[in-house]
């Protein structure tokens, strides 16, 4: 290939949910609102896909850890959980119901997450009832799986959380 011969510039996925959007859809703010867009949604396959771009100034990154900051495996859970939920709240009739963890099983953690990772964030819906839900989630950067899991919810009645 020649100088004169450029390479086709790698595409930035279409935003279809913006961070305004999202807090629409869920109750989670800053400082622990972990998906910063949706990037790709087939509700046919139960598929989401979102967005965060992981920066230096996090607040976990202070303790986690000074000499190396290292994106919290945990965190990395919950903003795949959040995923869900911003899957899950666009369903119809569940758009206020708000699903608590009921499990964290078969996960693994297979690359380190630091300041200035993009994180993809992928769920797959396996299950959708009224009050559960389970799916497969994988966080991932530039296509090498950071963490996958998979990841269940319990929708309590209404009553509970007040």
């Amino acid at each position: 290939m020649t100088d004169s011969q450029e390479q086709p510039a790698e595409q930035e996925p279409a935003v279809l949910l913006t961070t305004a959007e999202l807090q629409k859809l869920i109750p989670h703010r800053w400082p622990f609102l972990l998906v910063d867009r949706i990037v790709e949604e087939d509700r046919e396959r139960g598929y989401v896909r979102g967005e965060k771009a992981v920066t230096a100034s996090e607040w976990f990154f202070g303790g986690h850890f000074p000499e190396m900051p290292v994106m919290p495996g945990v965190i990395q859970v919950e903003a795949l959980a959040q995923t869900m939920a911003i899957y899950v709240a666009r369903e119809e009739g569940y758009g206020e119901r708000i699903g608590l963890f009921a499990g964290i099983d078969e996960c693994r953690f297979k690359r380190i997450v630091q300041p200035g990772d993009r994180l993809s964030l992928e769920v797959t819906m396996e299950k959708l009832g009224r009050r559960f839900g389970k799916g497969r989630a994988v966080a991932s950067v530039d296509g090498e799986v950071c963490c996958e899991a998979l990841i269940s919810f319990v929708i309590p009645p209404a009553d509970v959380l007040r």
